[in-house]
C-alpha cells in the first residue's frame, strides 16, 4: 500500500521563529529579576549593553556584510542571544568586553555561518568562551552579591566552583566547608555570573523536557559517585546548583538549532554534556565545564542527527514492496 498525502492546506502547528524565541526569553525573566535584586547597577549595565549590542551587530552585518532586508532583527534570536551572553558575564565587566563578546557571539557564532538556522553552534556560548579564554582575569573576577549600586568598583570573592577546585587542587574536604549553604544557592545568595544565581528562578522560568533532565541527572549521579569515593569532590546537590549549570541545561544546551533533532539523539547529546561538564570542572584547568561541554557536543550534533535518522516516511512501504 503506498502512502497517500493530501493536498494543501495542512494544519499548521502555530509556532514560529518569533513564538518560541520571545517564550524563552520570558522564561527567563525570573532569573533576570533575580540578577537585578542580586547585583543591582552591574546587572542592568551588562544585561542591557549585551542585548543592545548583540541587536546592533545582527542588523548591521545583515545590511552591509550580507546585503539583506535586516527584517530577521525582529525575531527576537538577536535578543535571546544577548540575554543569554549578559547571564554568562560578571555583573563587573567593562562595557568594552561585552561589546567585543557579542561582536564575536552574532558575527562569528551566528551571521559567519549565514544566520539564524545555520549556525553549528550556540552564539553566546561562542562570545562567553571566547571571552573567557581571551580576557581570564575579567571574567573570573566575581562580585559579591548585594552591591546594588557598584559596577567596576564592586568588591569580588570566591565562587562555589573555585572553592570545589580549591578542595580537589589540595585534596582537603574541609575546603567545602566555605562552600554557602543550600538555601542560599537555592536562592541566588551567592557569587558568580548574572546566570549562575537563584537556581530555583532558573527552574521556575524552564519547562523541562525530557533531555533536560537527563543532562542534570547525569551530572548528579556521576558527581554521587565521586563524593562516594571520596569526600573532596563536592555532594551532587551542591554542583547542580553551582556555576551555570542549570542555565546551560535548561536555556544554552536545548538550542533549536544546534542541537539533536531525536529523541535518541537527545538522549545520548545530554548524557555527553552532563558526564563532559563533570570532567571538566574536576580535572580541567576551568573551574566551570557547561560551557565547553555544549560546544563539544554542538560540534557532534550533525554526528548524532545521522547516527539517530529516523526512517523516512513511506520507506518502510518501498522495502516491503521490493521483497
Amino acid at each position: 500500500m503506498k502512502p497517500i498525502i493530501s493536498l494543501s492546506p495542512h494544519v499548521h502547528g502555530g509556532d514560529s521563529v518569533q513564538k518560541n524565541m520571545y517564550g524563552v526569553c520570558i522564561a527567563l525573566v525570573p532569573a533576570l529579576l533575580a540578577s537585578l535584586w542580586f547585583f543591582g547597577l552591574g546587572a542592568a549595565i551588562v544585561l542591557a549593553t549585551s542585548v543592545a549590542s548583540c541587536v546592533f551587530f545582527e542588523w548591521a552585518i545583515t545590511k552591509f556584510l550580507l546585503k539583506r532586508p535586516a527584517c530577521t532583527v525582529c525575531d527576537g534570536s538577536a535578543i535571546l542571544t544577548g540575554l543569554l551572553l549578559g547571564f554568562n558575564l560578571p555583573s563587573n565587566l567593562p562595557l568594552w568586553l561585552i561589546i567585543v563578546g557579542a561582536l564575536v557571539a552574532i558575527g562569528i557564532g551566528k551571521m559567519t555561518f549565514g544566520g539564524l538556522g545555520q549556525n553549528p553552534f550556540n552564539p553566546a556560548l561562542v562570545g562567553r568562551v571566547f571571552l573567557l579564554i581571551s580576557f581570564p582575569v575579567q571574567m573570573t573576577s566575581w562580585p559579591v552579591s548585594g552591591q546594588l549600586t557598584a559596577y567596576t568598583d564592586a568588591q569580588t570573592a570566591a565562587t562555589p566552583l573555585f572553592i570545589m577546585q580549591n578542595a580537589i587542587s589540595s585534596g582537603d574536604p574541609n575546603v567545602l566547608n566555605q562552600l554557602p549553604d543550600a538555601t542560599e544557592m537555592l536562592i541566588g545568595q551567592t557569587g558568580g555570573s548574572l546566570g549562575e544565581v537563584s537556581a530555583l528562578l532558573l527552574l521556575l522560568g524552564c519547562a523541562f523536557m525530557l533531555w533536560r533532565k537527563i543532562i542534570l541527572g547525569t551530572v548528579a549521579i556521576f558527581a554521587g559517585i565521586m563524593h562516594t569515593i571520596n569526600p573532596v569532590y563536592a555532594m551532587p546537590h551542591v554542583v547542580l546548583m553551582s556555576g551555570g549549570l542549570i542555565l546551560g541545561a535548561c536555556f544554552m544546551a536545548t538550542d533549536y538549532v544546534t542541537s539533536p533533532m531525536t529523541p535518541k539523539g537527545q538522549l545520548i547529546y545530554g548524557v555527553c554534556i552532563g558526564l563532559l561538564t563533570v570532567i571538566i570542572r574536576n580535572w580541567g584547568a576551568y573551574p566551570e565545564g557547561m560551557s565547553f561541554a555544549i560546544l563539544i557536543m554542538n560540534a557532534f550534533t550533525p554526528l548524532i542527527n545521522t547516527y539517530c535518522k529516523p526512517t523516512r516516511f513511506g520507506e518502510v512501504v518501498r522495502k516491503e514492496e521490493k521483497k
